[in-house]
């Protein structure tokens, strides 16, 4: 009887071994990318926001929020806006948390003092800034060319006027397409680097051109490429 049970046991113990060597292996954890949320708050009314709902079209559904009434008349009314909409998502227990939340603004005819403290008070609440000096126009005319000379709006207009051979509107849906397809997005976003660099330690009204724009859709195209993966 006795002899019996040890054979049991043995022959329990080596059906364990067995099922356990054969079982398939489980992915390790984290080879999945965790999901990232974004809020975009705009100043633009028009050219941002058509810019980042493509964006957004092509990243899987709820990651990119975009607040589509932009807030053209004061660069800091964007940044309370994003701080609101982040502290309302915070409070909201169905919704997680946003990761990132980015005012867009354009220094174009503000002040320098206001332009500078927006971005001061971005930094302050944890909101990333995402300025441009002029206009977030050069994001576009990054796409094709370098740009390291300050010029105005009307020359970015007429730039991408011929680049596109039509006539450039800030409120054409297709343009938005048009840029990230016939354009080349990476090497946008190696040249807002080189900007970066360029204008290191320089007043941020003083540094011109130059956007963070790249910044964001580096992140946003990033975590398309994980999630494709």
């Amino acid at each position: 009887m006795t002899k019996n049970k040890s054979k049991e046991k043995s022959d329990f113990k080596g059906f364990l071994e067995n099922l356990t060597a054969s079982k398939p292996t489980v992915p390790a954890v984290g080879t999945k990318p965790d999901k990232q949320y974004f809020l975009v708050v705009s100043q633009g009314t028009e050219t941002e926001i058509l810019y980042f709902k493509y964006l957004a079209s092509l990243l899987p559904p709820k990651i990119v929020s975009i607040e589509t009434k932009g807030h053209s008349k004061d660069t800091i009314a964007v940044v309370r806006k994003a701080v609101e909409l982040r502290e309302l998502r915070q409070k909201n227990t169905h919704m997680p948390n946003y990761n990132e939340v980015w005012a867009l603004f354009d220094k174009d005819d503000f002040t320098d003092k206001d332009y500078e403290i927006a971005i001061s008070f971005a930094n302050k609440e944890g909101i990333e800034s995402g300025h441009s000096n002029e206009c977030f126009e050069l994001w576009y005319l990054l796409h094709f060319a370098d740009l390291e000379s300050a010029i105005g709006r009307k020359v970015y207009f007429e730039r991408l006027s011929k680049l596109l051979n039509t006539n450039y509107s800030k409120s054409e849906p297709t343009v938005c397409e048009r840029i990230h397809k016939e354009g080349d997005v990476k090497r946008a976003i190696v040249r807002g680097k080189r900007l970066e660099a360029l204008h290191n330690g320089k007043n941020a009204a003083a540094a011109s051109p130059y956007t963070r724009i790249y910044i964001l859709v580096e992140r946003l195209l990033k975590y398309l490429e994980n999630t494709k993966n």
